[in-house]
């Protein structure tokens, strides 16, 4: 059974490899190689992810199985876009669960600690952005009362994407 863990600075390569295949699995179908290529390289490195796990404004809890990683969320604390409306917004910056692992209750797991932990680190408010054109991780924000709000652009390489803004109050 995957149990789930706080990561920490050794699992920084690891964490990088999942965090570019969940997003490759994600949208690849979506969108251009050379725009995935740019992003991943951007984003998911070894070094990058080492620098991630030591700034104490993010955190990522890990989903472990026979000592590999399946799944992640990564939480941050920094400036929110103007349509969050929030003292101590908590930001929910990825969450991926490996292909092979969805329908396994993984997501849920994860969410709840995701919101537990936010809500730990002070969130009045937790606030992600998803893409528009991702229903399903859309309607499963939804379920866990997490409201439009807004929208911003979200980078994937040279394309610039629209991100639907998803707020929910905490539980404080």
């Amino acid at each position: 059974m995957p149990h789930i863990r706080k990561a920490d600075i050794t699992d920084a390569s690891d964490l990088a490899k999942l965090q570019e295949r969940t997003f490759r699995d994600t949208f690849e179908a979506s969108n251009t190689p050379e725009d995935l290529d740019l992003h991943c390289k951007a984003h998911y490195g070894e070094d990058i992810q080492r620098r991630e796990l030591s700034d104490p404004g993010v955190e990522v809890l890990v989903c472990e199985h026979d000592g590999e990683l399946v799944a992640f969320v990564q939480l941050r604390t920094e400036k929110p876009p103007a349509c969050v409306s929030a003292q101590r917004p908590v930001e929910i910056q990825r969450f991926y669960v490996a292909k092979d692992w969805h329908g396994k209750g993984l997501a849920q797991d994860l969410m709840t600690l995701a919101i537990e932990r936010a809500e730990q680190r002070g969130a009045d408010q937790i606030w992600l952005g998803v893409w528009e054109h991702n229903p399903r991780a859309i309607a499963f924000y939804r379920k866990w009362g997490f409201s439009d709000v807004g929208d911003h652009i979200f980078p994937l390489g040279t394309d610039p994407q629209r991100d639907i803004v998803m707020t929910r109050q905490a539980r404080r």
